[in-house]
């Protein structure tokens, strides 16, 4: 990888300066065709639920589901099991396009059509379940409770999200990918070592097996309490160097002690609750209107679920600047932390070009891409940011003094 480098007068910086090289021709085409996608996908959203409203699809598919559970509860594990079913099928063509020709098409995947579908398959039963599992919980409450159900729903959606976060890097991910210790033994002694600087003590590192399926890079954080933990694909560590590989895992261990898993979690409450409100206050005056065409006349009535869907969906989409603006902060702030855990300057900047590089991204985008897709600040200002912050060069306090040991 060349970088360029070039001169920098930001008091206490280096000498030198990381400078993002211009975006490639391909990844230009493979961002607009991204937008595009984008605009397709959040359009099918809407326009699927829509779709099994207006022409009674959704009703038929609630009176099979009475028909194989004729108690209320079966009617609803078994409308969510059938509606898992016909709107994976309906949305495979773009799913299929999205995920696995398109990637294929710029040379940033591995896998086989048979792993894909495979994969495809497996999560058929999982989405199944998992709607099975929560659907009941809103129109219970809407029973109970007709005026005041989007607000308990909303309270529902802490615990329900945690147990996700908790079976998630236990129950469902090793089905897709195989997770393992990393193989680099001396790298691990080093990241464990940041992690209990950190006061990370009990968590995991996890290189998992990605090579066999893409040839981008990336790495999460996942979990709550005992199965948190931070995943490195085995792409990201073929590609970086260890001094990257550190920055990468001090920025996730970032997100740990910044307690970013917990916003995330009571804003996903919130936004929930605001989109149920939402529905609330406009869904009877809809079923009014159209009760003989969606052939249901009360939100309790589980062929409303599409109802759902759409009026959330609008809502979110309303928000969704907003959403992406508290993430976009939360993945600034866990540079900083990094930075000064690791106070590499150098290593952090390269690392983004390499991103940038390996994931065909481009470092500039647009304002309309940063308000409505952009869940990280751009790669440029992250860059700019890595180059220039060093407090401790100039005897300014550092931010997160109190969050590390940084005796070591």
């Amino acid at each position: 990888m060349q970088l360029i480098v070039a001169q920098n007068t930001y008091p206490g910086a280096t000498t030198d300066t990381v400078v993002v090289p211009a975006p490639s021709a391909q990844a230009l085409q493979y961002h607009r065709t991204g937008n595009a996608l984008w605009v397709v996908e959040t359009g099918f959203s809407l326009l699927l639920p829509a779709l099994l409203l207006f022409t009674g699809a959704s009703s038929r598919l609630r009176t099979l589901a009475q028909r194989i559970g004729p108690r209320w509860i079966l009617t609803v594990v078994a409308y969510a099991v059938l509606f898992t079913l016909i709107t994976a099928l309906l949305s495979l063509p773009l799913t299929y396009y999205g995920g696995f020709l398109r990637q294929h098409q710029y040379g940033l995947s591995n896998q086989s059509l048979a792993d894909w579908f495979g994969d495809w398959l497996k999560s058929l039963p999982i989405s199944g379940v998992g709607l099975a599992l929560v659907l009941w919980i809103p129109y219970l409450l809407l029973r109970r409770s007709p005026t005041r159900w989007w607000l308990y729903a909303g309270g529902a959606s802490i615990p329900i999200t945690t147990l996700l976060l908790v079976i998630a890097p236990i129950w469902v991910d090793p089905l897709f990918n195989d997770y393992g210790r990393l193989k680099d033994r001396a790298l691990e002694s080093r990241i464990l070592a940041l992690a209990g600087r950190a006061g990370i003590e009990g968590g995991r590192v996890y290189e998992v097996d990605k090579s066999a399926d893409t040839k981008t890079v990336n790495a999460y954080v996942t979990g709550v309490a005992g199965t948190k933990r931070i995943v490195l694909w085995d792409t990201l560590l073929d590609k970086l160097e260890p001094e990257q590989v550190l920055f990468v895992t001090a920025h996730e261990m970032g997100h740990f002690v910044l307690r970013h898993t917990l916003v995330v979690i009571l804003g996903s409450a919130i936004l929930i609750t605001v989109s149920l409100y939402a529905v609330h206050r406009l869904a009877q005056g809809l079923i009014s209107r159209y009760a003989r065409t969606w052939n249901f006349t009360s939100l309790s009535d589980v062929a409303s679920f599409p109802l759902l869907l759409l009026l959330g969906g609008l809502v979110s989409l309303a928000l969704t600047p907003l959403v992406l603006a508290v993430s976009r902060h939360q993945e600034h702030e866990a540079d900083r932390f990094a930075l000064e855990i690791t106070r590499d300057n150098r290593a952090a900047a390269t690392t983004f070009v390499r991103l940038q590089q390996e994931n065909l991204s481009v470092p500039r985008p647009s304002r309309w891409y940063e308000l409505w897709r952009g869940s990280h600040p751009s790669l440029q200002s992250r860059v700019d940011f890595a180059n220039h912050y060093r407090p401790w060069a100039i005897g300014e306090k550092l931010r997160y003094r109190d969050r590390f040991d940084d005796t070591q």
